[in-house]
């Protein structure tokens, strides 16, 4: 059989085995499938119930035993199921070798848009899959384009970044999408692909609005669609947009209860809107899915999604003013020394928890004494997750009066950002960025260099606003321009803290610290309307047995009016 020349440049770099992929039959061989190393097994279900994933039906060529088996595999691609959809395409292959958007899936499932780019191990592992899926012949002509689609993101990985091969990825969905208008499976990958190449920095989301319609004008059509629900939520997953995102959040766990993912991913939207009753619920049941799937899975310590799940849970606890239960999920992180797969969201999970308990709270001295955590990673390989730890010591640092120790973590936090601009990664070395000028802006203020503070701390409040807030976090451990806010009143200028507090609330709405902050900028002002206000929303928002100390200055300044 011979391969043609486009078949040739993308086998380029990848086995030779390639060369000999299909028989006469149109089969790949068992040993070029072999070859691509695929994940097998059971598919794990930890839900709420058992193999629930949504309704859909996938045109696709493929045997009738397969069929089911595809569908199955497509719905936990919707839900980023990354592994168990691998393990479900590999059946298909298993029934059917000669299934071209098998191998499709497969490329799909090492692709993750929306989270960490694929390793190399990955990237190579979807680039053998596209080779098979290219030599079979026997596939339609939409299936040929999907195939080819996902061949743009993977060919060249070496030489280009994972935006730039999302862009090119979102491009080649488009002639698809343009080519076949009315198949609606084609309509919700490009729409993924859309968010996927959106531009954080892009503050009209003209991608993330042009996807959401298209998401939208589906969704009466298949109301039970996991691609459709999950993908309207992270579309819409900004301060901006959140609020239209409410119904799909509302509902995704329910089309979804066998996901993990699909039970934490309303938590997104309920975080972007300060819903933090219904945060906690859904964050309470995905680490209870994820705790149940590593130990289906044989994993030797937790799941990555766990302890994203617990961020997000402390996150919300924080903002009811429950320290109880916050400081519980930063005790049981503590006894976590074992993590699987290990990532970025890993790193970030472990610096962020006791983070954001000790900034929260204002415990400056425990705050300036912060460690990484220790497990079963190299803190050196996440300079982005490292910094938060030393943006903690240094806060911590300069609230209990040691300079000194301060601009020691200001110049590792500088090296951390330059590491970041090296590695060519600006989103997180521009995250770095913020936290050198907030590091900046208040040792500044406590040498008494109030204007050169204010000018620090207004351009990092500037430089956030227009930053994108990634989806692995629930917020930054503190938003620049509630920080902006505390400065501001700590100058005795409580108008232009008001102003800072209020344009803080707007994005981070029902925050503790923030209604408090505002709550007491207003009062200082004489403005009694606002300041009742405010502490009666922060009495809302706020657990009934929070012991937080502010709650008690709240409710006696109500009982006073």
């Amino acid at each position: 059989m011979k391969i043609n020349r486009s078949l040739r440049y993308l086998l380029l770099g990848t086995t030779a085995l390639f060369l000999h992929a299909c028989k006469d039959n149109n089969s790949p061989s068992q040993q070029t499938i072999d070859a691509i190393d695929l994940n097998r097994g059971a598919i794990i279900s930890c839900g709420n119930s058992e193999n629930e994933f949504g309704t859909l039906s996938f045109d696709v060529t493929v045997t009738e035993k397969a069929k089911e088996d595809f569908d199955l595999a497509v719905k936990l691609l919707h839900s980023f199921e990354y592994l168990e959809a691998e393990k479900a395409f590999a059946k298909v292959i298993d029934n059917d070798p000669a299934c071209a958007m098998a191998y499709w899936g497969i490329a799909m499932s090492n692709f993750h848009p929306l989270w960490s780019p694929p390793t190399p191990a990955e990237l190579q592992k979807g680039l053998k899959a596209i080779a098979i899926a290219k030599s079979v012949n026997n596939k339609s002509a939409r299936e040929t384009a999907y195939i080819d689609a996902i061949a743009y993101y993977y060919t060249g990985w070496e030489k280009s970044d994972h935006h730039t091969r999302s862009i090119r990825l979102e491009e080649a969905m488009k002639k698809v999408y343009t080519s076949y208008p009315d198949d609606m499976e084609t309509a919700i990958f490009y729409a993924l692909a859309l968010t996927a190449a959106a531009d954080p920095t892009d503050k009209t989301y003209a991608k993330q609005k042009a996807a959401g319609k298209i998401l939208n004008s589906l969704s009466e059509k298949a109301p039970n669609h996991p691609g459709i629900v999950h993908y309207i939520i992270h579309t819409y997953d900004s301060p901006e947009l959140a609020q239209l995102a409410l119904p799909a959040a509302k509902k995704y766990a329910a089309v979804a209860p066998s996901s993990a993912h699909a039970l934490h991913m309303p938590s997104h939207i309920f975080t972007r809107l300060g819903l933090w009753e219904e945060d906690i619920q859904s964050n309470l049941s995905s680490v209870e899915a994820a705790v149940c799937y590593a130990k289906a899975a044989g994993f030797k310590g937790h799941w990555d999604e766990e302890l994203h799940g617990l961020d997000y849970l402390v996150y919300a606890y924080l903002q009811r003013g429950d320290n109880a239960h916050a400081k519980a999920q930063w005790e049981y992180l503590q006894t976590i020394k074992e993590i699987a797969p290990l990532n970025f969201k890993v790193a970030y999970s472990f610096a962020a928890i006791p983070a954001r308990y000790l900034l929260e709270n204002r415990i400056w001295e425990a705050a300036s004494r912060l460690q990484a955590p220790k497990a079963n990673f190299d803190w050196q390989q996440f300079p982005w997750e490292n910094a938060i730890v030393h943006f903690t010591r240094l806060l911590g640092s300069v609230n209990t009066g040691k300079l000194d120790s301060a601009k020691a973590e200001l110049a590792i936090l500088e090296q951390l950002q330059q590491e970041l601009l090296s590695k060519k990664d600006p989103f997180k070395a521009s995250k770095v960025d913020i936290q050198v000028k907030t590091g900046q802006a208040w040792i500044h203020f406590k040498e008494g260099k109030n204007q050169e503070a204010i000018s620090l701390m207004s351009l990092a409040a500037d430089l956030e606003d227009r930053s994108a807030k990634h989806p692995v976090t629930p917020g930054d451990v503190i938003p620049a321009r509630e920080l902006l806010g505390d400065l501001l009143l700590q100058m005795n200028r409580p108008a232009e803290a008001l102003q800072a507090y209020e344009a803080s609330l707007e994005k981070t709405p029902n925050r503790f610290n923030g209604l408090y902050g505002a709550a007491l900028a207003a009062e200082k002002t004489g403005d009694k309307t606002k300041a009742r206000l405010y502490n009666e929303q922060l009495l809302k928002v706020a657990d009934p047995t929070s012991t937080r100390p502010e709650l008690a200055a709240v409710k006696n300044y109500i009982q006073n009016q």
